[in-house]
């Protein structure tokens, strides 16, 4: 297995982008295609005494930043590490690409550059996050900020096969975020996608507020990209803002201290139970190829758990799921038509 590596996507580039793909080597026993400044990531691995270990590096000479417009992955900046990436995934030098860098340029080029299945309206960012109860998996979280009703119907059954080929959840419940459970609830297009949701092929339990989310009332929730990146960078927000407290309430004086240390063991499991770190990114579902897009703000254990993620993509052979779903959903749709 073979994964393709933006080595200056993200904040934290390359450093800590290397040292996760380190980790990743060490852990999952994979092979890894580094790409960026030759120069730069040997004497970055150097510097820091890291063994690049079952490693490749291609050499791209420029950089796609955050504030960059995403459609430069294809032409302006067709030397960068995000865009030669896509071109080594497209040619087969890879599996997978994992990248932290902007989610614009990542979007751009999974559409544009490995393009999507047959049958997939739009590729959707399908993000893993951390419930009371088990994970579920959120969609769109940012590469469609506007929507039709058919692409969130299609991000539902997307979202379904992967919750049951990924993470063996049987028949999940896909639910679509909305500011209020009634079905008469919602913009036009809303309740135009809650119809068409409700006579699709999986398992559709209705709207869900943004409040039930953290409860795991649902195993895949919905949304267009702009409202679901909007709920995610808050369900993140929160999450820290209460473990920050939680630490400040406790390290008050010598009797919360001591509270602390009798109580230790659950906070640690609590903390691990809400931290986004523990899946690293998120996966772009309905290309070609596996993409992976890491967190900007990744560290080395955030960007080594989204590489994780394209690992579980391949081993899985999600890709193929997909496209047979699809191509099967198609088939269906003739034969009603011929009947």
């Amino acid at each position: 297995m073979k994964i393709i590596v933006d080595a200056f996507g993200g904040d934290n580039a390359p450093l800590e982008i290397i040292k996760g793909t380190m980790l990743a080597v060490d852990e999952y026993g994979i092979e890894v295609v580094l790409v960026g400044d030759e120069n730069k990531i040997k004497a970055c691995a150097e510097k820091n005494k890291i063994t690049l270990k079952n490693t490749r590096i291609v050499d791209a000479s420029d950089i796609i930043t955050m504030s960059d417009d995403p459609k430069s992955v294809l032409k302006e900046k067709a030397d960068s590490s995000m865009s030669v990436g896509f071109r080594l995934l497209n040619e087969g030098e890879g599996d997978a690409f994992v990248s932290a860098g902007n989610t614009g340029a990542v979007t751009v080029g999974s559409t544009l550059i490995t393009k999507r299945i047959k049958g997939v309206k739009r590729p959707a960012i399908a993000t893993v996050m951390p419930t009371t109860d088990k994970p579920i998996l959120f969609m769109d979280c940012g590469a469609n900020s506007v929507c039709r009703a058919e692409f969130l119907n299609q991000f539902g059954f997307m979202g379904s096969l992967y919750m049951k080929c990924i993470l063996g959840c049987d028949s999940p419940r896909v639910a679509l975020a909305n500011n209020g459970t009634e079905e008469s609830k919602g913009t036009p297009m809303v309740k135009e996608a809650y119809e068409l949701m409700k006579k699709a092929p999986y398992n559709f339990i209705g709207n869900i507020e943004g409040r039930r989310i953290p409860f795991g009332d649902a195993d895949v929730v919905v949304a267009d990209g702009f409202t679901g990146n909007l709920i995610l960078k808050m369900y993140e927000g929160v999450a820290k803002v209460l473990m920050n407290s939680l630490k400040d309430a406790f390290m008050k004086n010598a009797v919360t201290k001591l509270s602390y240390l009798l109580a230790k063991s659950g906070i640690d499991d609590m903390k691990k139970q809400f931290d986004y770190k523990e899946y690293g990114g998120a996966v772009m579902l309905g290309v070609k190829k596996p993409v992976i897009k890491a967190h900007g703000s990744s560290d080395a254990r955030t960007f080594k758990n989204a590489i994780k993620q394209a690992v579980w993509f391949i081993q899985n052979d999600f890709t193929e799921k997909i496209e047979e779903a699809f191509s099967e959903q198609s088939d269906a749709g003739k034969a009603t038509k011929e009947v």
